[in-house]
């Protein structure tokens, strides 16, 4: 719909859903919508994304460190519309006319400014914003300028190049590697930050062993880890924090707990205590919250950190014809706590809305969502995986490590794949990514 035009639909036309996001929660409904509504007669199914491609976003931290290809990986959103029958929109949502039922698109520009689709408004029966999260600094001196965070492919990509750059730089240079100019930073504990350190002090060196003589990496190359919080993985189990802490510190990783940063500098990191850290790369992990546009978006309630309230349907507070769902949707539990913002999650609530969108459509009230924790899993690499798995496999929750901890991670990643794709192409690209590792270096060098 272009600028100008009505969002009312007709009254006896189909329901028409607008999927805003196209992360793993939002483009796995998408997909599933668009699969089950292919006709366009009972309902048409839009998803609203301002990204062309698409990259699970556990696995940002493996491009950061160079151990994975993201060409590989990526879905195009395009392509993803056309197979599974549903509409994608490029663009960006602005605000929302819930009078209208109605949300406004920005503009969207290319890279020299000029314009590739205009500003316009897309009507909804049904609207779910799944937008996920945003990292969040706390507004730390110098975290916005400084450091960079791991949110979208592309500045995964940027920390890989400045990384190679990096080392790159100090082979060629004559003096010795001067203090700080091969360290790295890393602040923020949880998966993506612990997942990240063992995955670098491997690429690193990888980097280093195609030629670069002039560094010697055991005197040369530091990986800090920092989190504010007393032990690393401060929302996963106990067992699971001091199994990884103890891996990371035979490895070589420095751990840092109880450390809260008080600024991001070009040359390091200043702690609380006045404290310096040199380091030439910095990497921000700590902490999500939602876009920002969220917070006053057609008078929805939010809370502090910018997340769409929620009842248990996932309907929001406000409007029961808008729902959210993923890290931007602050989703109660029965016990009191909240839905944690994580990939199964996200996953859980994109197909319990399937199963509802029948209810929905015809205008009823949707069942209410129930959280299904089934464990946690850390990667480091090529090291080792630890977790644990819930009560629903074993009767109380179990502790793994090692190989079997480590198929089932990859095994989430194969359900999301799955949810897109299929099990026969899943299958089938997982062979062939296989074949294609054997003739490529172990780490991205460009």
């Amino acid at each position: 719909m272009e600028a100008g035009a009505s969002a009312k639909g007709p009254p006896d036309g189909p329901h028409r859903i607008v999927v805003v996001g196209g992360g793993a929660a939002g483009l796995e409904l998408a997909t599933r919508l668009g699969d089950r509504y292919r006709d366009g007669r009972r309902a048409t199914v839009t998803l609203v994304e301002k990204a062309r491609t698409h990259l699970w976003k556990p696995l940002l931290h493996a491009v950061a460190a160079g151990s994975m290809d993201r060409a590989q990986h990526e879905l195009n959103y395009l392509a993803q519309a056309h197979w599974h029958h549903f509409t994608y929109r490029y663009g960006e949502m602005v605000g929302l006319d819930r009078a209208a039922k109605a949300i406004e698109l920005g503009a969207m520009l290319d890279d020299e400014g000029r314009e590739i689709t205009p500003a316009s408004r897309l009507g909804y029966d049904t609207l779910i914003m799944a937008v996920g999260s945003v990292t969040n600094d706390f507004g730390t001196p110098g975290a916005a300028r400084h450091a960079i965070p791991l949110e979208t492919p592309e500045q995964a990509s940027r920390f890989n190049r400045r990384l190679v750059n990096a080392c790159l730089r100090a082979n060629a240079q004559e003096e010795p590697v001067r203090p700080g100019q091969l360290h790295i930073a890393i602040i923020g504990a949880g998966a993506t930050g612990t997942e990240l350190a063992a995955e670098l002090h491997r690429t690193v060196r990888a980097v280093v062993a195609y030629g670069l003589d002039h560094i010697k990496p055991e005197k040369d190359i530091r990986i800090v880890l920092v989190e504010a919080a007393p032990r690393i993985l401060p929302a996963l189990p106990e067992r699971i924090s001091d199994a990884t802490t103890k891996l990371l510190e035979q490895m070589g990783v420095e751990v840092k707990t109880g450390t809260r940063v008080a600024e991001v500098r070009a040359d390091g990191v200043v702690f609380a205590d006045g404290a310096l850290l040199p380091a030439e790369l910095v990497v921000w992990s700590a902490g999500v919250k939602g876009p920002d546009f969220l917070k006053e978006v057609g008078g929805l309630e939010t809370n502090r950190i910018n997340q769409i309230v929620v009842q248990p349907t996932l309907q929001s507070t406000r409007d029961p014809s808008v729902f959210a769902i993923g890290d931007c949707a602050a989703c109660p539990r029965g016990d009191g706590a909240w839905v944690p913002p994580r990939a199964q999650a996200a996953h859980q609530q994109a197909s319990h809305l399937f199963t509802q969108i029948e209810t929905i459509i015809a205008g009823g009230t949707p069942a209410p969502f129930i959280y299904r924790d089934f464990g946690s899993l850390v990667s480091l690499g090529k090291y080792s995986t630890v977790g644990s798995l819930m009560g629903f496999l074993v009767g109380k929750s179990m502790f793994i490590e090692g190989y079997f901890a480590r198929l089932m991670y990859r095994s989430l990643y194969k359900m999301h794949q799955t949810a897109l794709h299929g099990s026969a192409p899943t299958l089938w690209r997982t062979l062939a990514g296989l074949v294609s590792q054997r003739a490529e270096p172990g780490v991205k060098l460009h």
